[in-house]
């Protein structure tokens, strides 16, 4: 699969690593990338370059990739921008599509699945599998949709969304730091489908 030709691509995360081999990547899919590594630089280039496709991290140092969304979108109108991040909730998702993100990915991802996503017509977000209506998720599941919904609330925010959860900041960053709880299979259930 490649993408239109001279189809121009910014790629902002914080891992320089990452974007040189999305980069590479990309280039070799027939976009032309444009790597940043922090807000300020996706800014610059966006407003330059004027790209058609955005992949755009979550997480980008002490900045939050969800409020960076509407300003890359005024920069470059009808940028079809794709929300990476390592920890995927239905918050964050939630509140990516309502800031203009037009489809959300969680890590780890490849290049393949990154420009599938890019080209798509419709949303394919790969948040979580929801669970059967019958049975409930764990409650540690419940908890991280919860933090990721007050921190959306707070703008990433950290010491907001503490206070809000009513627990230490350095808890809530423990609690960030770890990725979200995968549901266990039911008794009976294949994982290969």
């Amino acid at each position: 699969m490649n993408a239109p030709a001279a189809s121009r691509l910014l790629i902002v995360d914080d891992d320089e690593m990452f974007t040189r081999v999305l980069a590479r990547a990309m280039s070799s899919r027939g976009l032309i990338p444009f790597t940043a590594n922090d807000a300020a630089t996706a800014r610059t280039i966006a407003q330059r370059e004027r790209p058609n496709y955005c992949v755009l991290d979550l997480k980008l140092g002490e900045a939050n990739g969800l409020k960076l969304i509407p300003e890359l979108l005024a920069l470059a109108p009808g940028m079809r921008i794709l929300l990476l991040t390592g920890f995927a909730s239905i918050a964050t998702a939630v509140e990516a599509i309502k800031r203009g993100a037009h489809d959300y990915l969680a890590k780890p991802v490849d290049a393949d699945q990154v420009l599938r996503a890019l080209l798509a017509a419709q949303p394919e977000s790969r948040v979580a599998e929801v669970p059967p209506p019958d049975a409930p998720p764990p409650l540690k599941r419940l908890e991280w949709e919860h933090i990721q919904r007050v921190l959306a609330e707070c703008e990433g925010n950290i010491s907001e969304a503490a206070r809000r959860l009513g627990m230490h900041r350095r808890t809530l960053q423990r609690k960030l730091a770890k990725r979200p709880v995968r549901e266990r299979p039911h008794a009976g259930e294949h994982g290969g489908d």
